[in-house]
This record gives C-alpha cells, sequence and structure tokens, in this order.
C-alpha cells in the first residue's frame, strides 16, 4: 500500500484497508460510546456486545468460518473497487 502514497492515491487507501478499517472503527466507536454513556448516565453502555465487529458476530452466533470467508469477500470486492477507480495518468 505503501505505492498510494508514492503516486498520489491517498484516498484509496481507505477502500483497500476497508476491512481493517471496519474492524479499527468498531473499537473506536465501542470506546467512545461507552465513555461518553458513563459519564452521562453513570453506567456504561454498548454499542456492539464485544469488539471489534468479528468478535460481536461470534457472540451473535455465526461460526467463524462463516465470519471470515464474509470479510474475505468484502476485502476482494473492496479491492476490486480500488483498482477500478485508479486511473493511472
Amino acid at each position: 500500500m505503501p505505492w498510494c502514497v508514492l503516486i498520489k492515491k491517498e484516498l484509496l487507501l481507505p477502500t483497500l484497508g476497508g476491512v481493517f478499517l471496519a474492524e479499527t472503527l468498531s473499537v473506536i466507536i465501542q470506546r467512545v460510546y461507552f465513555k461518553y454513556t458513563r459519564k452521562k448516565y453513570g453506567e456504561g453502555r454498548r454499542v456492539f456486545k464485544r469488539p471489534p465487529c468479528i468478535t460481536h458476530f461470534e457472540m451473535l452466533g455465526w461460526p467463524e468460518p462463516k465470519i471470515v470467508t464474509r470479510f474475505y469477500i468484502v476485502a476482494i470486492l473492496m479491492m476490486i473497487v480500488s483498482l477500478a477507480t485508479f486511473k493511472v495518468r
């Protein structure tokens, strides 16, 4: 992915790393919301059962191979989208 910076296409980075970005954002959202509700209501509330979102799906009852397969599919689709938007000058 360093080639995105070298060719000045930094906006491709979120699409290439979409799954990793979603995992990171789920942890950040959970933490910020928990701290906010603890301060406001006296007890922390949660958005997800457990961050990161892959363990949230496991706690919902999805089998791990199914989750990993779907994450692979999403990652491949994000890669295709980023390659489709990539234009060489």
